[in-house]
């Protein structure tokens, strides 16, 4: 018997043709590869250093995710997405070719009162509607030419700006924040960035001078219509073994609860993965997994460790056959569509638990 427990599988081949389709998409940008949230749950050394020689800057949402990349032998520059979190920081920033974002007045004063080795290249984050980060459109000016001012900030300043609705093809709201972007900056030197991967995909006049795909990088549709339709291929397979195979008898429940009975006399797979891992504990009863070619539906509840599958009377399935919770074969997005759960959310919320093996 071996069994292998929870396993992400996660292709180095798949993340370069998806930034090779990021490429054809946005040719005349520069990318700022996102790799936040342990690379949104791939892994973030592999995943950079499998991509560093193909992009021209990593964005992070840390210091610590920055600092732990530089560890790891990065030397492209990084972007603080959301900014420094403390004066103490900017030194720390400064010696390491860290990049930052500046979205309010505190980071300002600290940059302009800190006492560092050289300057630091700064992105000033502009509010156009997302009204998360960011200083208002009527600051723009002020704080341009306060950076400008400073011994601390390089000269050649960015500005950055997000989009909340990029998603929402029939909505205006993107062009509108597109317009107050290019309105704010048109009249100062300085590259700018606004289309994440919904812009990347959808609205093609905001690639800008640099785009910042995060979500597509990894194969991943920012709406839930397969990836493949963008010609983009999942980076991760989310893999479990069949533990247990039992002959399961009509009106029988299954699972804590007894919440689902059978309707019929059928065979009860029990897979070696559960919200213990960060598979959901909520999908709803006949949410897919892959199985010896087919689907099979989750059903009763899922354990912390375990969830169970109705594979039919006629089953040929053995105890250590490989399932597939989301992958090239059932996309992710059909799990986020039927579970109501963001794919987002599926791939970063997976834990330490699961093993990861890097192929190719």
């Amino acid at each position: 018997m071996d069994m292998k427990p929870a396993t992400a599988k996660i292709s180095s081949l798949a993340l370069k043709h998806n930034l090779q389709t990021i490429k054809q998409k946005a040719p005349n940008s520069k990318i700022i590869a996102v790799v936040k949230a342990n690379a949104y749950g791939h892994g973030v050394v592999f995943v950079s250093s499998a991509i560093e020689d193909m992009v021209d800057c990593f964005g992070v949402a840390r210091l610590e995710e920055a600092l732990s990349l530089r560890s790891n032998g990065i030397t492209k520059p990084i972007l603080l997405l959301e900014g420094f979190f403390s004066a103490k920081d900017l030194p720390i920033i400064a010696v390491n070719n860290i990049q930052t974002v500046v979205h309010n007045l505190e980071q300002l004063q600290a940059l302009q009162q800190a006492n560092l080795p050289h300057p630091i290249k700064v992105w000033l984050k502009i509010d156009t509607g997302m009204h998360r980060l960011g200083v208002a459109l009527e600051q723009v000016d002020w704080f341009y030419q306060a950076l400008k001012a400073s011994d601390n900030v390089y000269k050649d300043i960015g500005f950055v700006s997000h989009f909340s609705r990029a998603d929402e093809l029939d909505s205006d709201y993107t062009n509108i924040q597109l317009s107050r972007f290019l309105q704010s900056t048109g009249d100062k030197q300085g590259q700018r960035s606004i289309a994440a991967s919904g812009g990347i995909l959808f609205w093609q006049q905001s690639h800008l001078d640099w785009i910042r795909p995060g979500i597509i990088m990894y194969g991943i549709s920012p709406i839930n219509v397969s990836a493949k339709e963008y010609n983009l291929t999942p980076v991760m397979t989310l893999t479990s073994s069949l533990i247990s195979i039992k002959d399961h008898q009509k009106g029988e429940p299954v699972g804590y609860g007894g919440h689902w009975v059978s309707d019929r006399d059928t065979k009860i797979g029990v897979v070696a993965i559960g919200y213990g891992d960060g598979y959901p504990r909520d999908v709803p009863t006949g949410t897919p997994v892959y199985l010896n070619g087919r689907r099979v539906p989750i059903v009763g509840r899922v354990s912390m460790d375990m969830m169970t599958v109705d594979l039919g009377i006629d089953s040929q399935d053995k105890v250590g056959d490989e399932v597939i919770l989301w992958g090239k074969e059932l996309p992710i997005e059909e799990i986020a569509q039927i579970s109501g759960i963001l794919s987002y959310e599926l791939i970063t919320k997976l834990t330490p638990r699961v093993l990861t093996e890097y192929i190719d």
